[in-house]
């Protein structure tokens, strides 16, 4: 065997050193980021179909990247980090919910406001002067979370929750047919502008815990996933969140023995399986 197979196997080895992952998953930080993996896949597993089925996937990225500049502001004035991330992102996601169903404005809009956003951003992480601490906040910091950082994905998930169940059904129906919705007296435009400050929440808290550039692969491909499989709201419902706590979960305890990124391993079991339930799709309907 060469030299280069010997260090292959051996990296290949790390992946199944179940004593070294059994004392990991021991310890209490690591425990906490489990914690926080599981309620952020929780939350984007739920809210994903809607996210899906009202094709707001582009606002979700734009929402991840103002959280960036507000967690940027927030680090320059020496406030809490993810209060300063959760007002950047609220405040765009709001901005995004009232444009509506009007997906032309609201992508252009987007896309003006999300580079603004992005250049003050970076001007405050020049002016804070620690480009690491920047750096982490769009490849995220899971293993750092914290206690206070759990406390605050908990609440986030419980509000998100709550009342995410309270609109959930107008929020279908406005989603699947807006104008008979309106017509049949639900308030379309005020539950659009609730979703999009509950996806802006979500997409805050994802920022802090796997980054402002990966906060998709836990808000949108797992529901994308699950809708190549079913039609039935329902369905799709629950199976986004399985396969949400599947990438989320399942992405930090195979980053544990090999000591890889959490947020490379939570992608890419996240596409794994979106690419697996294309193909069951694309068959299905063969």
């Amino acid at each position: 065997m060469t030299d280069g197979a010997v260090v292959l196997a051996a990296d290949l080895g790390d992946f199944w050193n179940y004593s070294q992952t059994a004392d990991l998953l021991s310890r209490g930080f690591v425990q906490e980021s489990l914690i926080a993996l599981a309620l952020l896949g929780l939350i984007g597993g739920v809210l994903g179909p809607m996210i899906v089925a009202r094709q707001m996937s582009f606002a979700v990225h734009g929402a991840a990247e103002l959280s960036f500049t507000g967690a940027s502001a927030a680090l320059l004035a020496g406030v809490s980090v993810n209060v300063g991330g959760i007002v950047g992102a609220v405040l765009a996601a709001a901005v995004f919910g009232v444009l509506g169903n009007r997906a032309r404005e609201r992508d252009s809009v987007i896309g003006a406001v999300m580079a603004f956003g992005l250049g003050l951003g970076v001007l405050f992480l020049s002016l804070y002067g620690r480009v690491g601490t920047g750096f982490s906040l769009l490849t995220g910091q899971v293993v750092s979370v914290g206690r206070e950082g759990l406390i605050a994905v908990s609440i986030t998930a419980a509000v998100i929750l709550v009342v995410f169940a309270a609109i959930y059904r107008p929020l279908l129906f406005a989603s699947l047919d807006p104008r008979v919705a309106a017509a049949s007296g639900v308030p379309v435009r005020a539950i659009a502008v609730v979703f999009a400050i509950l996806v802006g929440l979500a997409a805050a808290q994802g920022v802090q815990i796997i980054g402002a550039l990966l906060v998709m692969s836990l808000l949108i491909t797992p529901a994308a996933a699950a809708a190549r499989l079913s039609a039935n709201p329902t369905t799709v419902l629950i199976l986004s969140v399985v396969f949400a706590e599947v990438s989320a979960v399942g992405g930090l305890i195979a980053s544990l023995a090999p000591e890889l990124p959490v947020s490379v391993l939570v992608t890419t079991i996240s596409f794994a399986i979106y690419v697996v339930c294309r193909i069951i799709g694309l068959r299905a309907r063969d």
